[in-house]
């Protein structure tokens, strides 16, 4: 099992490694391997829900955690309040 967090507020409209500007309403991700632009299906294990994001960013580097997703990617699938949830994730292309 592999877990995700969402990135704080105060990193809107700061450049990701990408090179993109981030935008914490937008639906993305970081991820230290997977190719920038790649989508993924991200589901979370405690409930079921998925949500489609775009690899844009490097992270986390911490390691117990997959993907650092945005906010808005995070809450469509889980409460903010936990902070990190176990989730499973599909490349899709």
């Amino acid at each position: 099992t592999s877990y995700a967090s969402f990135y704080h507020d105060k990193f809107n409209g700061k450049k990701t490694a990408s090179g993109e500007i981030f935008d914490n309403s937008k639906l993305t991700a970081a991820n230290r391997t997977i190719p920038f632009g790649t989508k993924i299906k991200v589901t979370n294990l405690n409930n079921g829900k998925e949500v489609v994001v775009r690899i844009n960013d490097r992270g986390p580097f911490h390691a117990s955690r997959s993907l650092d997703m945005s906010k808005a990617a995070f809450v469509a699938i889980g409460d903010a309040k936990s902070g990190k949830i176990p989730v499973k994730y599909e490349i899709l292309n």
